[in-house]
């Protein structure tokens, strides 16, 4: 592949610190590049050095004659007292840009239901980072350089993102570097990975899964390079100490392929014995919405009052771990201040346990504000000595070292620490306030992959109940085991998770976000429509599917116990199979290669069985 954009042999440091250290990379036609380390490591400034923002100490940046490359950084550069038109399309007559397909992608994808001549003064942070972003893609580049794209974008955007992507150069041409927190977008956009560390840059082929296999196995031949280096010292010294002694054979050692490693995975969540325990600190009563409805008063004299919710009935079960998705403005936050009794309903009645105790880790940091001029070692003096986890006392101490602090960091004072310290230290105050239920505000933000799989780890053997509401869908999918939506003010279950959630959006059955008022976006032809962004009107919501009744209702009921209990026996089966060819003789091609082949048609009925449940869950209402 041609070389589009590289450097050789890089070097950047900083008073205290290196950053990169005879660093040489390259971005040929073709690659996507997602870029990965610890916050602070020098993702961002590696991607700043190649693109020509920041000047290397030492070493050259190589750039192809005539190639063209757009960055998009973490802070927008939008012109003040400009238009949202004007700053995605710049001067461009509307004939030219409405005719071209990519700009009306792009249009679509993210700027839709932002006022189209309004003013960029006027937006929100996240309404300012989708015009950034669309004023990048709408530009012809050979090379794209993404940090932190997938900030404040809810996950139909993210999904949009990764479409538009993918499909934006051929397999063989273009480039891309991304740096970014979210796994699922990596996994599905990038082809190679580069790890940012103790100023060097460590590459690894495939996406974030395929990257995560091979830093485990070179991580597990460095522990046996090192072993035998060890064991070579310590005979060294026995021979200058007492002379040598008979030659004893080498120790030999076992290497596995990458894809054993994931042999001894820990075993899943015992969500059973989670919810017992939850049970024994909760009692069976946790947080009832009953038939809950939530309006707000009209923002003009005269107007109608907004409902945000309507009819919601929930029984939060102790120990349930559920994921609450839906783009931002349906109500999200409304529903959890139910659960907190920060919002007290319109409609229906909240019940709440008498031995439940709410916390939430919200986006913003302020809990911190009283802290900031303490310490982190007197922030942990101020709160319990100790912590139980898998049934294990910890201290303050080991579980800072958990979430990724090191002991020399305990002496840092509060105002000093970056953002992700600051959000795993703001976890940790809140767990230490023994909550047994517990609500995350997009606990994504500010935490590097490393952090994110510390506190998914922490997470999985916390007992409580746990409501999370976040864009990340790996996130999502990984600690919780049930998804909801909101829909036009209603709770919808998905059983299908994010991926049905996905598909009901873009089939349109979502509820438009909530904006507090008009908005005017660029339709096909280019001009400014009016539409309402607030709760569709009754005539709007789409057509439910037509809901069985007497003898059809009956049938389908029947069909659907039935497919529950062989969908149970399935899991038996694959088990078992699994089992099976564990213990099989691996020599034997044939016998293995049956037990593939059952293996293979348990789980296409098991497919066939989900979608049929899926199918007759919607006629069933």
């Amino acid at each position: 592949m041609a070389h589009l954009l590289g450097g050789e042999s890089l070097h950047l440091e900083y008073p205290a610190k290196v950053v990169l250290g005879d660093v040489t990379v390259g971005i040929a036609e073709g690659d996507r590049v997602g870029i990965v380390g610890r916050n602070g490591d020098g993702k961002s400034t590696l991607m700043k050095v190649l693109t020509g923002l920041v000047e290397p100490d030492a070493g050259k940046v190589t750039r192809r004659g005539g190639i063209t490359v757009g960055m998009l950084p973490q802070s927008d550069d939008l012109p003040a007292g400009t238009t949202v038109e004007r700053a995605i399309v710049g001067d461009a007559p509307e004939h030219e840009w409405a005719g071209d397909p990519r700009v009306r992608d792009v249009l679509q994808g993210l700027v839709r239901g932002i006022d189209w001549k309004g003013l960029v003064d006027d937006l929100s942070g996240g309404q300012r980072r989708r015009v950034s972003l669309a004023k990048l893609l709408v530009g012809e580049w050979d090379v794209l350089a993404l940090d932190e794209p997938t900030n404040h974008l809810d996950m139909e955007g993210i999904a949009w993102l990764a479409g538009h992507l993918k499909a934006r150069w051929s397999a063989s041409a273009g480039g891309l570097m991304i740096v970014t927190h979210d796994r699922w977008f990596l996994d599905e956009v990038c082809t190679r990975m580069w790890e940012v560390h103790d100023g060097e840059v460590e590459p690894f082929e495939g996406g974030y899964a395929a990257y995560i296999l091979q830093r485990m196995e070179r991580r597990r031949q460095q522990d046996v390079a090192e072993t035998k280096r060890r064991n070579i010292l310590r005979k060294e010294l026995a021979w200058l100490r007492r002379g040598a002694p008979a030659r004893t054979s080498k120790p030999k050692f076992r290497i596995d392929a990458a894809t054993q490693l994931i042999a001894d995975e820990p075993a899943p969540r015992d969500s059973v014995d989670l919810a017992r325990l939850a049970t024994a600190r909760l009692g069976k009563d946790v947080v009832d919405l009953l038939g809950v409805g939530v309006s707000y008063p009209p923002t003009t004299a005269g107007g109608e009052p907004y409902e945000v919710l309507r009819g919601v009935e929930w029984r939060i079960a102790p120990g349930e771990r559920t994921g609450i998705l839906g783009p931002n403005g349906v109500g999200k936050s409304t529903l959890l201040g139910l659960v907190t009794g920060d919002v007290l309903p319109t409609t229906g009645k909240v019940k709440r346990g008498v031995t439940v105790r709410v916390a939430t880790l919200s986006q913003q940091l302020t809990e911190l504000d009283e802290f900031a001029n303490a310490k982190v070692r007197e922030v942990l003096e101020l709160q319990k000595t100790s912590f139980i986890s898998e049934g294990k006392e910890l201290s303050p101490t080991q579980l800072l070292e958990r979430l990724g602090f090191r002991s020399s960091e305990l002496s840092t004072p509060v105002r000093d620490l970056s953002g992700g310290q600051r959000r795993r230290l703001q976890l940790l105050l809140v767990l230490m306030g023994e909550p047994n239920v517990l609500i995350l505000d997009e606990p994504s933000n500010d935490l590097d992959t490393d952090m994110l799989a510390a506190m998914e780890d922490l997470l999985d053997t916390w007992p409580g109940t746990l409501l999370v509401v976040s864009h990340d869908r790996y996130l999502i999918e990984r600690i919780t085991d049930n998804q909801y939506a909101i829909e036009g003010g209603t709770m919808r279950h998905l059983p299908g998770g994010v991926e049905e959630y996905l598909r009901r959006q873009a089939a349109g059955h979502g509820a438009a976000p909530s904006a507090g008022g008009g908005t005017r976006t660029p339709t096909a032809s280019g001009n400014a429509s009016s539409t309402d962004a607030t709760a569709p009107a009754a005539g709007d919501a789409p057509a439910a599917p037509p809901a069985l009744a007497g003898a059809e209702r009956r049938t389908a009921e029947k069909e659907l116990s039935a497919i529950d209990r062989r969908l149970v026996k399935l899991a038996d089966e694959i088990r078992a199979c699994h089992e099976r060819i564990a213990a099989h003789d691996q020599s034997d091609y044939t016998g293995l290669g049956g037990l593939s082949a059952e293996l293979e048609a348990h789980e296409a009925e098991v497919a066939r069985l989900e979608d049929r449940w899926l199918e007759l869950g919607e006629l069933l209402g």
